[in-house]
Order: structure tokens, then C-alpha cells, then sequence
């Protein structure tokens, strides 16, 4: 940046990404998908070639719909009968309907009576993650910057964009290990535990922050906080696929992660302007009770998704939810 500037550093930034635009056109459809789609040849071909893959080969038997047991009067799932579930009364049209239609349908069945508590915990959780998330990577620069107006006692002899970069590394490598914290206490924890332990635990890590803190004690607080957010972040989308069945998955990740972005621009608008204006205290409040409230949201969320098997239609998943 002291050479180049910012715009140079996001268009470098932006490349190792835009590479896997290269890769999406070998990544396979999901099975359950296609088979929602009334394409079982080619959710067959994509289960075959995973079975290749991992060196096994396919169970005996035949890929059916719900629709064809119905059919054929068979009640139950044969054991060399393998299921996967297209589509039931009251979920997702046929190909045939109009998309604009079918996109419409699908936004009202995420806030249908089955689904409606979930969607909106789910938005909540994601609005706090991205606001908290960002947060924290711009309190890094903004709490640790040599030019801070609001403390007198700093010298007026530095440059005019006196960053430590030193310390932007530093909370920024907390990404490595809140990623493998997310995957060590995901399956052990559960989904919910995992998520509400962190929102809790990143909370107490900033309340010292209320007050004016040493640029070390600051830099680790900062590190522990984002530490935990970053998992967070990661095993809400964990959760947010299993919640909602194949019908609605992506629709519901999908605007629950737009959501999130709202929080994401908000963020600087809100709380780092009220570290401009020299109330930093009201600015770490702020992102106490955004992350107090994601982690009681979690808690509310109606149920816990470690071991459960995915749903496949909205009826599917109220059965599955009557019976926990």
C-alpha cells in the first residue's frame, strides 16, 4: 500500500480468487438436487463417479423417487433400494413453472409457519456475524492507529496514514486457528453449542475494549475476539444447509448470507464512525449487544443438526421436527 495504494492491493487481492472461476464448471451438481429435478440418470452418473473416486462402488439396487414408491404402493424404503426424495405436495414446481414464479414461491416458503422461526433466527445470526465480523477487522487499524485524534497525548510527527501493519497481521492470522477450532468442536459440540459458546466467549474478549486499552493488550484481545467470530462464521455455514430441505437450500443460504452483507456495510457506518467520533466506548457496546444477540439467537434456534439426515421437502422436515 505505502507504494502502490489500496486499489492496487484489492485488484492483487482479488485474483487468487477470481482463479476459481476455472474450477466451477468441474464441480458436480448435487445429487439430491438433480434427483429433484426429475434428472436421475444424471444424479446416478454423479454418484457413481464418487464412488469411483473413494475406490467402493455403489449399494445394490435402484435410484428411485418418493413418487415412484408411492406408485408402486410400497410404503417403506426397501434395504437395497436407495432413496432420495424429489419432490413432495407443497414444495418446489416442476420445471415447467416460470422461474420468476418458482423464485417467488420459494422466498414466501422460507417464511412459511414451518420454516418462519428458523429463517429469521438464521438472518439475525448472520446479520451479527458479518457486522461483528468486519468490525473487528476495521477496530484493528482504527483502535491501534498512531494518529488517533481522540488521545492527546499521541505526537503529531507521524505520517498521516500510520498504520501497523505488524498488528493487522497479527489479528489476521486468528483466522487459521479460528478455523480449526470450528472444525474440532463442530461435531463434538454440536452446531448451536459451538456457535453460542463463541458469540459468549467473543463478547468477554471485548469488553475490555469499553476503555483504553495498551496497543498489546488491544492487538490480543482483538486476536482472541476475532478467533472466535471466525468460527462462528464458519460453522453457521455448517448450519444454515442442514436446516432447510434440498427445496429451499440454496434459496435460504443464499438470502440468510445477503443479510449478512447488510450488516457487513453497516458496520463501518455505524460503529467505526462512532470510534471517528471519539466514542469508542459506545461503539464496543454496540458490538457487545450485536454479538450477545446472535449468540441467544443460536440458543433459539428449534433444533440441533449434528447426525441428522438431510431433508428433502418441506413436509419431510415438519415430520422430522414433530417427532425431535
Amino acid at each position: 500500500m505505502p507504494t502502490l495504494g489500496w486499489r492496487w492491493l484489492l485488484a492483487l487481492s482479488a485474483l487468487p480468487s477470481s482463479m476459481l472461476l476455472l474450477f466451477y464448471g468441474a464441480t458436480p451438481e448435487s445429487p439430491r438436487y438433480l434427483c429433484m429435478k426429475g434428472r436421475r440418470d444424471d444424479a446416478l452418473n454423479i454418484l457413481e463417479k464418487v464412488a469411483r473416486m473413494n475406490g467402493t462402488k455403489l449399494p445394490p439396487g435402484i435410484l428411485v423417487s418418493d413418487y415412484e414408491i408411492e406408485l408402486h404402493g410400497k410404503d417403506t424404503e426397501s434395504e437395497d433400494t436407495q432413496f432420495l426424495s424429489p419432490r413432495q405436495n407443497g414444495d418446489l414446481p416442476p420445471n415447467g413453472i416460470d422461474s420468476k414464479k418458482g423464485g417467488i414461491l420459494s422466498l414466501s416458503m422460507l417464511l412459511s409457519t414451518e420454516l418462519f422461526r428458523s429463517t429469521l433466527l438464521l438472518w439475525v445470526v448472520f446479520f451479527g456475524n458479518a457486522f461483528s465480523y468486519y468490525g473487528l477487522v476495521l477496530l484493528t487499524t482504527e483502535l491501534n492507529n498512531g494518529n488517533n485524534k481522540c488521545i492527546l497525548a499521541q505526537s503529531q510527527s507521524k505520517e498521516p496514514h500510520d498504520v501497523s501493519y505488524k498488528d493487522v497481521f497479527i489479528t489476521s492470522f486468528a483466522e487459521f486457528p479460528g478455523l480449526l477450532l470450528s472444525a474440532a468442536t463442530v461435531d463434538k459440540l454440536g452446531r448451536k453449542l459451538s456457535m453460542s459458546t463463541m458469540f459468549f466467549l467473543c463478547s468477554i474478549f471485548l469488553l475490555p475494549l469499553v476503555f483504553h486499552q495498551s496497543r498489546n493488550l488491544t492487538t490480543g484481545l482483538l486476536f482472541c475476539a476475532r478467533i472466535c467470530i471466525t468460527a462462528t462464521f464458519t460453522v453457521v455455514y455448517i448450519y444454515a444447509p442442514e436446516i432447510y430441505p434440498t427445496s429451499l437450500r440454496t434459496t435460504g443460504v443464499g438470502v440468510a448470507s445477503s443479510v449478512g452483507r447488510i450488516g457487513g456495510m453497516l458496520c463501518p457506518l455505524v460503529a467505526v464512525g462512532l470510534v471517528h467520533g471519539c466514542h469508542q466506548t459506545a461503539a464496543i457496546l454496540l458490538f457487545e449487544a450485536v454479538v450477545l444477540l446472535s449468540g441467544v439467537c443460536v440458543l433459539l434456534f428449534p433444533f440441533e443438526t449434528k447426525g441428522r439426515d438431510l431433508d428433502d421437502s418441506v413436509s419431510n422436515a415438519k415430520q422430522v421436527n414433530a417427532a425431535l
